[in-house]
């Protein structure tokens, strides 16, 4: 604390990343990153960047970024707005849309960083709890309220929701916004894309991070009504004119044209994922179904703290969340076939894993 802080900033709970280790020799389960590289155009793009070029600011609308984005997705250039990752798009989502006189709704248990920012933004919210699934019931959203969000496949389960839901609750929820985040949409789960060309109350914002393997470029990007997109647009000339650079520009377009790369990397990942919820199943793990890059998974006997640390002690870094109702989860992340084997074959030497 400083006598020269904000009032407000001494309250903050800031956002807790997952652990970016400094040491070699680890594998990183824990948070959601690709294992498997950018597609070599991606990379190529990147190599042959005219590097006197980055004299010069980069393109502040990030036009090519938008003209391939609207190509990929079939939308108008109008319906495109890029950011410096998804997590930027979402604060500017929360700037533009989400003050107002009701609170918004979420998950009670979700990505954190929503509840982060609605308290960075003295938004008032109200949290609305999983089914006993861990679902996420729409229904419960069908209520006064100043906007809606949630992710879709949900973090840090991994359930998804049918876009008929989702379609289901626009029809009722028509005075305000409802933000989809669809960070791990590509593996598994149908996008609320579509919806944008018929309602004008609905964002869709994904990102470069997890299918595109492009975490440390920082590439987001929402889908809506162009309204929507003039009020992100507003926010984002208010606050940084130049949020993407030229590298993560030309590095983002190159992957969307290298759409054989991107299906192929993406289902090995989903097959890993199904393989490794088998092996977690057959130690007395309880997985729950998952729809995204990760596997949500608590042991029938031993606390998902001890697990942590025993894994860590492997060097094997997995997510734990202290959060009650998820204390005794591992979220762990899907990496190559030959990591999660790692990780399974560790787990089966914990004395007592399997009753």
């Amino acid at each position: 604390m400083s006598k020269y802080w904000s009032p407000a900033i001494n309250s903050l709970t800031p956002y807790v990343p997952g652990e970016q280790p400094k040491q070699s020799g680890l594998i990183k389960l824990n948070t959601n990153e690709n294992p498997y590289p950018p597609s070599p155009h991606a990379i190529a793009a990147l190599n042959d960047y005219p590097k006197e070029r980055l004299k010069l600011y980069c393109d502040p609308e990030a036009t090519l970024l938008k003209n391939a984005l609207k190509d990929y997705f079939s939308l108008d250039y109008k319906n495109v707005f890029v950011g410096n990752g998804s997590d930027e798009v979402l604060a500017l989502a929360f700037m533009a849309f989400f003050r107002q006189e009701h609170p918004i709704l979420l998950p009670e248990t979700t990505y954190s960083f929503y509840d982060v920012y609605c308290n960075l933004y003295d938004i008032a919210y109200t949290q609305l709890p999983l089914d006993q699934d861990f679902n996420i019931d729409l229904k419960a959203y069908e209520q006064p309220n100043g906007g809606i969000i949630f992710a879709n496949p949900n973090a840090p389960t991994g359930r998804v929701l049918p876009l008929e839901q989702i379609e289901a609750l626009l029809k009722v929820n028509t005075e305000s916004l409802v933000i989809v985040d669809e960070a791990y949409i590509d593996f598994g789960g149908e996008s609320a894309v579509e919806l944008v060309r018929k309602y004008d109350n609905v964002l869709v914002i994904q990102t470069f991070s997890k299918s595109r393997s492009m975490a440390g470029l920082r590439v987001g990007y929402a889908l809506g009504h162009e309204d929507l997109i003039d009020g992100l647009e507003r926010v984002k000339n208010s606050f940084n004119s130049y949020p993407l650079d030229s590298l993560a520009i030309a590095g983002a377009v190159a992957s969307i044209e290298d759409e054989a790369y991107f299906q192929a990397t993406t289902q090995k990942i989903i097959n890993s994922r199904e393989w490794t919820t088998a092996q977690l199943e057959a130690l007395d793990f309880n997985v729950i179904p998952s729809a995204s890059n990760f596997v949500f998974a608590s042991h029938q006997r031993i606390a998902g703290a001890d697990l942590m640390t025993y894994l860590r002690g492997k060097n094997l870094l997995v997510r734990h969340f202290k959060k009650p109702g998820i204390e005794n989860y591992l979220r762990i992340s899907i990496g190559t076939d030959e990591e999660m084997t790692a990780l399974v074959n560790a787990l089966k030497d914990y004395p007592g894993i399997t009753g």
